[in-house]
């Protein structure tokens, strides 16, 4: 029997903690490093590269707390909700001090939000964690997470229009999304949601055009387009918001263009449509 989401106390898992800690292994960011061929790869001592640790403090379920998606099960830390599809909506964060391969690290993360809506597209939730990242007792960065939860589409539903995507760029780099690219990710990040990687089920079950690319790699990619224009440049904050579905169909680009201490970021498929839009300033609070 499924749960009845208007019946249901959400703002009970509200204030909800998890602490995880970890050494931080240099293998997984040397990993990424070739994932995105840069020439030298980091080493124990070196600064993890701003949002690089998504690839630390994984959840790793056993078989059978994993659910037919891939996803792993609900109900421990975030909550039962019984929609679906579970992807990352939004998230912000604030480097405040390097993160150093080779030394353990800490993550608190807790629930400040959980909000039930009803839109065109069918009902939702919106919840919201915030992490604090610390190694040696020092916060390295404090960031927010929004994950949005929504129903399977019914047969035949079309994608939304999309947002057309600026050619008013600084700088640009076009990148070939393929199903190795997005496997290598999905075993790097732990993540077994069978829409990057099992093109029968995206398309079958979940109604997708092709395989759907990580939210997580698509903004990881927009920061690497930074390094490579400003490799000096120090981020102060962070924001990012999914706009729309990308998939494995073609290149895409990605997109930045600076004013002054503030840069903005955006990528774009093969339709030219946006995909993820961000924005990164390098010296005060957005």
């Amino acid at each position: 029997m499924g749960i009845d989401t208007e019946q249901v106390d959400w703002t009970a898992w509200i204030g909800r903690e998890q602490r995880m800690t970890q050494v931080l292994n240099p293998f997984p960011a040397r990993a990424l490093a070739a994932l995105f061929d840069h020439p030298r790869l980091p080493e124990a001592g070196d600064a993890l590269p701003v949002a690089w640790h998504w690839l630390y403090f994984l959840e790793t379920p056993g078989t059978a707390g994993t659910g037919p998606d891939g996803h792993p099960g609900k109900g421990s830390f975030l909550p039962p909700i019984p929609l679906p599809r579970r992807m990352w909506a939004a998230g912000g964060l604030k480097p405040s001090a390097p993160l150093r391969l080779g030394e353990p690290a800490e993550r608190m993360s807790s629930i400040r939000a959980v909000e039930h809506k009803r839109g065109r597209s069918g009902e939702l939730f919106f919840v919201t964690i915030e992490h604090d990242v610390r190694q040696r007792g020092i916060l390295c960065i404090h960031e927010e997470q929004t994950l949005v939860y929504r129903a399977m589409p019914t047969g035949g539903s079309p994608m939304p229009p999309g947002e057309s995507a600026s050619a008013a760029a600084d700088w640009s780099r076009t990148v070939t999304i393929d199903p190795v690219l997005l496997f290598r990710f999905s075993a790097l990040t732990y993540n077994a949601h069978r829409i990057h990687y099992d093109r029968d089920y995206a398309t079958g079950t979940e109604g997708y055009p092709g395989l759907v690319v990580h939210g997580p790699l698509l903004v990881l990619l927009l920061l690497d387009l930074v390094r490579e224009h400003d490799s000096e440049a120090r981020i102060r904050s962070f924001r990012f918001r999914a706009v729309r579905p990308t998939f494995d169909r073609g290149s895409l680009s990605l997109r930045g263009r600076r004013e002054g201490p503030l840069m903005t970021l955006w990528s774009a498929d093969g339709e030219n449509t946006v995909g993820m839009s961000a924005s990164a300033n390098l010296d005060e609070e957005l």
